[in-house]
């Protein structure tokens, strides 16, 4: 692991309380000016761009700010001729969960769709091909959108402990960002019915399993994994290796360019009145529930207290194994 890396890590690490002080510090600064706060990161580490979610307290959820940085910081990427290979993860123990729930909850109360409809996507530039690759580093909660965001990604490197999932089926929010194509192309189409219709966890072992990700590592080190699996892809000519990247984007059925846009967008355009009523109950009902499940930060997971359904849940798929 570099030592830019390691500086990293330390940096996002609790012990590390000056550092993070002084971050803090910087951020509340920054709050107080007319500029929206810096939620997106970006580093360089030699030629390896690293691009990092950082709404650490909202288990980096994206807003429409946030949404409109990383779209900034993937385009300058894509721009910049001495990196040929990115890095996207979550500072503070997540990746992502996806939309933030503040924002969903005022869209809904307006019956509003205006979130969907952001030209590159509601988090980020999700409905289109990304022309260099990123290599997403997957740690804590990468659910709803954020399930998304990963497989906008061309390989993902997940903890171990780490959980994925489409939560947002809870909440009777619909897939938004190119989920419902990319996933059935990475994991095929009966295992994408599968997690889209049941919203059920999916931990690292059957996510590797099924390749939804391409390398599960031990809890703490997704980011410095996806870096070594960027370096490793970026030593090689990259002329050749872009072509091959590219001609498998446009033959691959689900990302052939014009049907991969037709796709994505018919994700929007069939939403109807009646989701953004169960959109709205859904986010109330999550609200007004006493428990949210087990939270986690970057180097475990801590068991809480968990609501009754979902106990009868993870019960029955106890007894499923069983059987």
């Amino acid at each position: 692991m570099s030592r830019f890396v390691c500086k990293l890590l330390q940096s996002v690490n609790q012990a590390n309380s000056g550092c993070r002080s002084l971050f803090l510090s910087a951020i509340r600064n920054e709050s107080q000016s007319a500029t929206p706060a810096r939620t997106v990161l970006v580093e360089k580490d030699s030629h390896i761009t690293l691009i990092g979610l950082n709404r650490e307290q909202q288990r980096n959820s994206i807003d429409a700010n946030t949404a409109a940085q990383l779209s900034e910081a993937i385009s300058q990427f894509e721009a910049d001729d001495s990196s040929p290979v990115g890095v996207l993860y979550g500072i503070g123990g997540s990746f992502s969960a996806g939309y933030d729930l503040e924002e969903l909850e005022a869209e809904a109360q307006r019956g509003s769709l205006h979130f969907l409809l952001r030209h590159e996507g509601s988090i980020g530039p999700t409905r289109r091909h990304l022309r260099k690759p990123i290599v997403c580093g997957i740690s804590g909660f990468c659910v709803a959108g954020g399930v998304e965001l990963a497989l906008m990604c061309d390989l993902r490197v997940m903890e171990d402990t780490a959980v994925m999932g489409f939560f947002n089926r809870r909440l009777g929010v619909p897939l938004s960002d190119g989920g419902t194509v990319r996933l059935a192309a990475a994991v095929g189409y009966s295992n994408a019915l599968d997690i889209i219709e049941t919203g059920r966890r999916i931990d690292a072992g059957e996510a590797r399993r099924i390749g939804l990700v391409n390398r599960v590592v031990a809890t703490g080190t997704a980011l410095g994994q996806a870096v070594n699996l960027a370096f490793s892809i970026a030593k090689f000519p990259m002329a050749s290796l872009m072509h091959d990247r590219n001609a498998l984007l446009e033959n691959a059925n689900a990302y052939n360019k014009p049907g991969f846009h037709v796709a994505s967008y018919n994700e929007i355009i069939n939403v109807t009145s009646e989701m953004i009523k169960d959109m709205r109950e859904g986010v109330m009902r999550f609200k007004n529930s006493e428990v949210k499940g087990p939270k986690t930060d970057s180097w475990h997971i801590k068991e809480k207290s968990i609501p009754d359904w979902e106990k009868a849940e993870i019960e029955i798929e106890k007894q499923n194994k069983k059987t």
